[in-house]
């Protein structure tokens, strides 16, 4: 009980160092197509004139239900009434949102038309968690049918800022647990791959990032590494970053710099590399443990050959553990009515769970649907193959864990057990963060809420949201 105890206040004091150093950054910061309807003039035959009259007509008459709904800062009365309809109002969103996605993938675009215009008169941004998603999705499916010909094409995808983006990101991984848990899992395996060599390893730990970001993963493990060091026997903690930018390096240079200046007895080292970049100078001191972290970075890879080149280039480092978290799905590109059905139970599950962190009149949450969970919306639904072969739009390549395992396995990696602290952290962390539903600490009571359970035989660790699985954490080594 009293080492419960212990864990839940190490744990709180890290969460509130996690928020504390997002709050201090710089808020500066950051198909191949079918035929569709546009509504560019030049587009329209002179012998089908009166049919694109009648399609243009229906888009205007779309683009007047969409502006309606934007301008509306109430709930909708047609979802959530007092007779305790609400949950059949909302699966008829969902079929007729179905409906509209077949006719957009059959080129039906008349009906598809006619279905956005209706839904569009019954969704709100505001409203409850179907509202809201099915408001994003018929977005994305709108602009799926104008096609980027289209002059209202942009108005409907237009993309939040870098600094919107990155303020929806910070919200979102304060007020919910799933960027924390995947964060706090892998740096758990990562510290316990450090304590089993520290006879051995000059009290040196040297993490190769694949895809660094904002850098928020790192602060918890530096403070758990001081935590092992002394002011007379410290510990040298080197991060070598993978990012998009050289801005974004050193914006996350930076402040994890300035935030590890307050840990005396450790010493910290970042070297920032452009993603792509060869790891020809990696600087590695002697007998280092060396981690290799795959946090939600395979998925960016759009071809199996690069995540297999990744795969390869990891093996040739010969680290210690590789840690290896991802977003749980199945949604091939190829296919969009796939992609689409994936998408939506994925995204659904995420909106409701907003439901357990922030109010729905909550201005950071409207942000995060709008700037972050939006954007991924219709990125999904308009990443389509061109007649070059490449995709339109970035298109994250989401799998499930038996996938990934597999790949992981075919090229020489093993799992390792993850430990019971890594688990009882993860429950810990549910129970910090979660304020309205009851937790699920199993398979067998996943109705409600979120949940967290082990699976592959205790190698991985999963976060679930009622009975749909978010992302799955599990780590590695070179066999």
């Amino acid at each position: 009980m009293e080492d419960t105890e212990e864990e839940e206040e190490f744990l709180a004091l890290r969460l509130a160092i996690v928020a504390s150093d997002s709050c201090s950054v710089d808020k500066q910061r950051k198909r191949k197509r079918i035929t569709r309807v546009s509504l560019n003039s030049s587009n329209i035959s002179p012998y089908h004139h009166e049919g694109c009259c009648v399609s243009e007509g229906k888009i205007f008459r779309l683009l007047q239900m969409r502006e309606q709904m934007l301008k509306l800062d109430h709930k909708r009365k047609g979802v959530v009434d007092e007779d305790g309809n609400n949950n059949n109002k909302g699966l008829h969103l969902i079929h007729l949102l179905l409906i509209t996605a077949t006719a957009a993938d059959e080129n039906n675009v008349s009906l598809a038309l006619e279905n956005l215009t209706e839904l569009y008169q019954t969704v709100s941004l505001t409203g409850d968690s179907v509202q809201r998603v099915v408001a994003h999705f018929a977005d994305g499916l709108a602009a799926r049918l104008l096609t980027r010909r289209s002059p209202f094409y942009e108005m409907i995808t237009k993309q939040p800022t870098e600094e919107e983006e990155f303020l929806a990101f910070t919200d979102l991984y304060r007020v919910s647990p799933y960027f924390q848990l995947a964060h706090f899992t892998a740096n758990q395996a990562i510290l316990e791959a450090f304590e089993e060599q520290i006879e051995n390893n000059n009290r040196a730990l040297h993490v190769i990032d694949f895809d660094v970001s904002y850098g928020f993963q790192w602060p918890s493990l530096i403070q758990s590494l001081s935590e092992k060091a002394t002011n007379g026997n410290r510990i040298s903690f080197r991060i070598t970053g993978f990012g998009r930018s050289i801005e974004e390096l050193q914006e996350t240079e930076n402040r994890l710099v300035s935030f590890s200046k307050s840990f005396r007895n450790l010493v910290f080292e970042f070297q920032g590399l452009i993603r792509g970049s060869r790891l020809v100078n990696i600087r590695k001191k002697k007998h280092e443990t060396v981690a290799a972290n795959l946090v939600f970075h395979l998925n960016t890879l759009k071809i199996y050959l690069k995540i297999s080149d990744t795969l390869n280039l990891v093996r040739s480092i010969k680290p210690t553990i590789v840690t290896l978290v991802e977003q749980e799905g199945s949604r091939s590109p190829r296919n969009f009515l796939s992609r689409f059905m994936e998408s939506l139970h994925y995204f659904a599950a995420m909106f409701d769970s907003l439901d357990d962190c922030l109010p729905q009149e909550s201005n950071k949450r409207l942000s995060i649907e709008k700037n972050y969970l939006g954007k991924e919306i219709k990125s999904m639904l308009n990443c389509d193959e061109s007649d070059n072969g490449k995709y339109d739009n970035y298109y994250p390549r989401y799998e499930r864990m038996e996938t990934w395992k597999a790949r992981m396995e075919s090229h020489g990696f093993g799992g390792i057990k993850m430990s019971s602290k890594s688990l009882i952290q993860a429950k810990l962390l549910l129970k910090i963060r979660t304020h309205y539903c009851p937790l699920q600490f199993d398979e067998e009571n996943n109705n409600n809420g979120f949940k967290v359970f082990e699976r592959d035989d205790g190698k991985a660790i999963s976060l679930g949201w009622q009975d749909r699985c978010l992302l799955t954490a599990s780590a590695w080594h070179c066999v």
